[in-house]
């Protein structure tokens, strides 16, 4: 398995996935050798090396050493010579975990190996959104080029034997694109077993996310200036590295409060606390896996349909797609308890996708047919 980045703490979105995934599949006894691309001050794991047979860590080429006219840099950074020595060493299938491990996928010296990739976006999409949506001209200029060089990139994977895919668009996309490999739709590994949100009401409505990342800035933004000005309801703010900009925007309406980097144990009581619920966001890729945090230990969601995509989650939702809507919906809901009924619906419905040791499952079956 080849990570984009060293999976352990979980703590942020993709991230998620790859810890719990191989957090199951080595439960379920799979021998797993781990390459992962090292940054951010996130450091070698005991966790990991506990679950996997080796474990290994490179430093990724950040800044210019990144760069490359002809490969992404999500992609070029993550190259390493002794990356691509240990994938030789070791005669077994490979799991790109997103498109950014791949650098090497090609090479002549793994040409007769499995592949396997797991897309966590189609990625030339979500960066030419992330685009349109930033008002600042350098990062608009190396996301629309990064967008073109991943379309390139995506156009040359016909060396993978199979695509696990996080959201259903994307497995309709690579299966277009790829007839000839597998293909299987495989929602995001997650660490919630069990739905334990609690009955009854709250006293407020919360939005909770990486607070530095540009489109949960722009949903968080939206709700204090947009939805909740007309909201008498309290709204909550909370996650990580909220900007000068969110955070005046936040104190200039008396009825929000924003909590800048919670604890885990303060935000867990944050989300169990809260009545609704309400996540917007303006980039209908991937799966957001804020989603399934509050829909298994929260009560009321309204969302709007851009956060669904591609999730099969809509019949458990709250659905608003304008600033009327999310008005409409939170009063409608402020004097509905929820309800053991609601519960019920929610726990059926995330069991028939949502459960990660079916997921680890799909994978085993697809590397157990490759022996027969």
């Amino acid at each position: 398995m080849v990570s984009f980045a060293i999976p352990d703490p979980p703590d942020y979105g993709g991230i998620i996935d790859v810890y719990y995934k191989i957090k199951c599949l080595a439960e379920a006894g799979v021998e797993i050798y781990l390459h992962c691309s090292q940054y951010d001050n996130r450091q070698p794991s005991s966790v990991l090396e506990s679950w996997c047979k080796k474990v290994w860590y490179y430093p990724r080429k950040t800044g210019l050493q990144g760069l490359s006219l002809s490969s992404p840099y999500i992609t070029y950074s993550r190259r390493d010579d002794q990356l691509l020595s240990n994938l030789q060493q070791v005669e077994a299938p490979i799991f790109f975990d997103g498109l950014s491990t791949a650098f090497y996928a090609n090479h002549p010296s793994l040409s007769s190996r499995v592949k396997l990739l797991r897309p966590q976006n189609v990625e030339q999409d979500y960066y030419a959104l992330l685009a349109k949506r930033t008002p600042d001209l350098l990062k608009k200029l190396y996301y629309t080029i990064e967008a073109r060089l991943l379309a390139k990139q995506e156009a040359q994977l016909s060396m993978m034997n199979a695509f696990f895919t996080v959201a259903q668009h994307d497995y309709h996309f690579f299966n277009e694109k790829y007839p000839q490999a597998y293909h299987q739709y495989l929602p995001s590994f997650q660490p919630y077993n069990e739905v334990s949100s609690s009955l009854g009401s709250g006293s407020y409505c919360l939005y909770h996310g990486n607070l530095s990342v540009a489109e949960n800035e722009e949903a968080a933004l939206y709700l204090i200036q947009e939805v909740f000005p007309k909201e008498a309801f309290p709204l909550m703010i909370a996650g990580k590295n909220p900007s000068k900009k969110l955070q005046e925007a936040a104190h200039s309406l008396s009825n929000c409060s924003l909590i800048a980097n919670p604890d885990k144990a303060t935000m867990e009581q944050l989300i169990a606390d809260a009545h609704i619920h309400v996540l917007p966001t303006f980039q209908d890729t991937g799966l957001k896996l804020k989603l399934l945090h509050a829909l298994f230990h929260g009560r009321h969601l309204v969302v709007n349909s851009s956060m669904l995509t591609g999730t099969g989650l809509a019949s458990i939702c709250h659905i608003a797609d304008t600033t009327l809507a999310f008005q409409n919906t939170i009063q409608a809901l402020i004097d509905k308890p929820f309800d053991d009924a609601t519960r019920a619906e929610r726990k059926v419905v995330l069991s028939q996708n949502y459960n990660n040791q079916v997921n680890a499952h799909l994978i085993l079956d697809y590397l157990k047919q490759l022996k027969h």
